[in-house]
């Protein structure tokens, strides 16, 4: 069999990850694999031999700077999803297995109307946020808005990811119905029952939706000795852990500043995956890291912390807190989303979200 996975990234990132996992699982039962990604050029190279770019790097900036404009995401790239399917089409695959379509690399509208005509390819969909069936933003908790379940309109979200000077919500809601509804032989994953849910109150009901949990390499994340407090001068500090991919208001950043202020000279808190300019402006009992494509070195990190903190505000089902645990690192998470569907410790628990003073060791 044939197979071909379309994401974002490939081998890098968690869904870039769950890409290569699938990849080397399918090659292991004797499937041909192939990952079809458009954003960021660097492929591990023990993935290269699967990786397909879709596009180019001016290409990717091309539709965000049509998004910025123009709120039109995910329909840009008219070029590079036209090559793409060319090269899709000799490849023939029995089956497509999508993950996130959206980052300024794909037309979805091209996509869809090509597999529409192949009805004999198996389809999944794996939905890692909300953007398949809103018309703008991936997440809408934080801005406690249920449009999606109707139709999307003067969106509150618009300066968020993919942030827009133009409210284009409405037609954008209407596009996405047209063009990821009707498709024969697909059906829908999601990481979470939370999230399960959500979408069978969306446009997209008329597909099964099975929950599949994200699952995470035990062989990599696991209990790892390192140099890590010592490097850092770490020793006789208990270690709060918090890692991200991009670290805004949304996944806690703000939250872990007003901790730091709660907490005594014994804790040190340890942000990994921040940017340059973040790592600046943090106080002085705050350590930060830039991110890490290395998950031995994250594996270590997460062993050497006392607590694996998670204030997220919005969220499926964060595998971060899947990693923590496999480390033999407590977890305390926000109850949002699907992220108390990842608590499987003891020690391990779930609070109520804000709730800072009970983040304790």
């Amino acid at each position: 069999m044939k197979i071909l996975l379309i994401n974002s990234v490939c081998g890098i990132g968690s869904t870039g990850r769950i890409c290569t996992d699938l990849a080397q699982q399918f090659e292991k039962q004797g499937h041909t694999v192939k990952i079809a990604y458009g954003r960021n050029a660097y492929v591990p190279s023990q993935y290269q031999k699967y990786a397909v770019r879709i596009g180019t790097d001016f290409g990717v900036k091309l539709h965000a700077l049509q998004t910025r404009f123009f709120d039109t995401h995910g329909f840009g790239s008219k070029h590079a999803t036209k090559q793409f399917l060319k090269w899709a089409e000799e490849f023939n695959p029995d089956m497509v297995w999508l993950h996130n379509i959206h980052g300024y690399y794909i037309n979805v509208e091209m996509l869809f109307n090509w597999l529409k005509t192949r009805p004999n390819i198996q389809v999944k969909w794996t939905l890692h946020d909300c953007w398949a069936f809103t018309g703008h933003c991936t997440h809408f908790t934080v801005a406690n808005c249920n449009k999606w379940q109707t139709h999307c309109e003067h969106c509150p979200q618009l300066h968020r990811y993919p942030a827009s000077f133009w409210d284009n919500s409405h037609k954008n809601f209407y596009r996405k119905k047209a063009a990821f509804t009707g498709v024969k032989n697909m059906r829908l994953i999601t990481p979470s029952k939370w999230l399960a849910d959500i979408v069978k109150q969306s446009f997209l009901k008329e597909y099964p939706v099975e929950v599949v949990y994200n699952t995470i390499d035990t062989t990599i994340f696991k209990p790892t000795q390192s140099d890590f407090r010592q490097k850092h001068g770490l020793e006789n500090k208990k270690i709060i852990l918090g890692v991200a991919s991009v670290w805004d208001e949304r996944k806690g950043l703000n939250d872990f500043i007003k901790l730091s202020q709660m907490l005594d000279n014994n804790y040190k808190i340890v942000l990994v995956g921040l940017a340059d300019k973040q790592i600046k402006n943090l106080p002085k009992n705050c350590l930060g890291i830039t991110r890490t494509n290395s998950p031995q070195e994250l594996a270590a990190i997460y062993t050497a912390a006392d607590i694996f903190f998670n204030p997220t505000y919005e969220d499926n089902y964060p595998t971060v807190n899947l990693e923590a645990q496999a480390c033999g690192t407590p977890v305390i998470t926000y109850n949002t989303g699907g992220a108390k569907e990842t608590i499987y410790t003891e020690n391990s628990k779930v609070i109520p979200t804000g709730m800072l003073t009970q983040v304790k060791i």
